[in-house]
């Protein structure tokens, strides 16, 4: 792999010190950057940049030079929250919502989660190779470099096994990381109603020392909510898969607050997802501790539910990251920037912070702090290229434009 050096750059955005893991407070606000820079990447790897001033009079035999002029140079985006992995579309229930059903409504009547189960169960794992892997390339060209699956279209073993095992292939043949999580307890499928906790015991019970064997996730999610799984269930399931190795990533407070963010924190959840409806015990639980609060604004426009009190929760000391939550129902975009535009607007965060919580925060929501989500010596060479634009803020400020020109992961260009 030749060196790479990247050159007339306009502004080099992102620079974090190697200690830097999370950003809180008003911290999250601040990101450093350096005009008219060089950097230079080796084997992958960010080697070293600085000043145009300054620029290396020696250089690594054969290193490739990437023009930069008028162009800035980022850290590639973290998405730490999609199920990326799925079969068709359901924009039959996006009409259903604009006519006034809610999601729940939709649910009922064997729509949402238990539409794409149906889909899913029916494709191969080939097919939905194919699909996640067309999806996976167009969010790479929107400036993705890291990306968390879930699985939980499945809702039966044999089906949830399959979605790991395209995540697994996808992992193998992409220069995007991918970081996979079982979403075991996402829905109660027809075939368990009314005995949800023997569907509990089948996830448990079936998946995962399968999942153990094979390697296929490194987290384990349960969508807690009233009508689908209740703290108990939550609990059982945090336990077991604890004994597995598979760490929790949690789905919680999307339509109510009962209590799930304390008991992920207290199960040492490494993030908890949604939050849209928060408590005063929500916020205390969040404070002082490691879970990172992961917030999905694009769900929010889709579904017309609130947006979560990102502002508050900064205020409050709170860590937080940006995901897009793309997925065929609640959020069918994968597209980082406009995460970070809805946070500005919606959620009253300001630029700055919405790219640092794209970046170097959801690097933490995944647990990928020491080698991405910022630029640092030591880091991979996970690089966006940006368009001719003015300043970082205007990535937020035009809204719906794709302002990447060039993704590099590990260093190599993505075509």
């Amino acid at each position: 792999m030749p060196a790479l050096l990247f050159k007339n750059i306009k502004q080099l955005a992102g620079i974090q010190p190697q200690a830097t893991k999370v950003l809180r407070g008003k911290a999250l606000d601040v990101v450093i950057s350096l005009e008219n820079a060089w950097l230079l990447a080796v084997d992958g790897v960010i080697h070293s940049f600085g000043s145009m001033a300054h620029f290396p009079e020696s250089l690594p035999a054969q290193a490739e030079i990437v023009d930069c002029t008028g162009r800035m140079v980022l850290p590639a985006f973290v998405d730490s929250h999609t199920h990326l992995v799925f079969a068709g579309t359901r924009e039959d229930e996006f009409a259903m919502r604009l006519a006034g059903m809610s999601y729940e409504e939709i649910a009922k009547r064997g729509g949402g989660i238990i539409n794409s189960a149906k889909k899913l169960q029916l494709a191969s794992e080939d097919e939905l190779f194919e699909q996640a892997s067309r999806r996976l390339k167009e969010v790479i060209a929107m400036g993705t470099g890291a990306i968390e699956i879930k699985s939980g279209y499945g809702l039966n073993p044999q089906a949830e096994l399959k979605m790991l095992r395209v995540i697994k292939r996808l992992a193998a043949t992409s220069e995007a990381t991918i970081k996979a999580t079982f979403l075991g307890l996402h829905a109660i499928p027809p075939e368990f109603a009314g005995r949800s906790d023997a569907f509990v015991d089948a996830m448990i019970d079936e998946v995962l020392p399968i999942i153990a064997a094979e390697g296929l996730a490194e987290y384990a999610d349960v969508f807690c909510e009233p009508g689908y799984f209740n703290l108990a269930q939550t609990e059982r399931f945090l336990v077991a898969a604890d004994k597995f190795g598979l760490k929790p990533k949690i789905h919680v407070n999307q339509f109510n607050a009962f209590g799930g963010v304390a008991l992920a924190v207290n199960h040492g959840a490494i993030s908890v997802d949604h939050l849209e409806v928060m408590k005063d015990e929500d916020f205390n639980a969040l404070q002082n501790c490691n879970t990172i609060a992961t917030l999905l604004p694009i769900c929010s426009l889709m579904i017309s539910i609130p947006y979560a009190p990102a502002r508050k929760m900064v205020d409050s000391n709170i860590a937080i990251a940006l995901a897009t939550d793309f997925n065929p129902g609640s959020s069918p975009s994968g597209n980082m920037q406009l995460a970070q535009s809805l946070a500005c607007v919606q959620m009253k965060l300001s630029p700055n912070e919405a790219f640092n919580a794209a970046t170097i925060n959801g690097a933490a929501a995944l647990q990928l702090s020491t080698e991405l989500g910022s630029i640092t010596e030591g880091k991979r060479a996970n690089l966006i290229v940006t368009k001719p634009i003015p300043s970082l803020g205007y990535v937020a400020y035009n809204v719906g434009h794709n302002q990447v020109g060039f993704v590099y992961l590990n260093g190599i260009i993505q075509e």
